[in-house]
């Protein structure tokens, strides 16, 4: 598995616990827990935009590193 398969790996995983984080935050009645839950996401989001903007960066350096979709 090359660099560019792993970051995209990781990118796909940061985004499905985001989702799982934002459903679990509907599913809960608790207050607490759905700002928690949303808080959580937030920062997924953050990192996963972070990384996204790192795995560009890479792909430009390093062609060979671009995973075809």
């Amino acid at each position: 598995m090359t660099v560019g398969e792993k970051m995209h790996l990781t990118l796909a995983s940061l985004e499905s616990a985001k989702a799982t984080l934002e459903t679990f935050a509907l599913e809960t009645q608790d207050k607490n827990a759905q700002k928690q839950f949303n808080d959580y996401a937030t920062q997924l989001e953050s990192i996963t935009q972070g990384l996204k903007g790192r795995v560009n960066y890479i792909e430009q350096q390093e062609p060979q590193y671009k995973v075809k979709q």
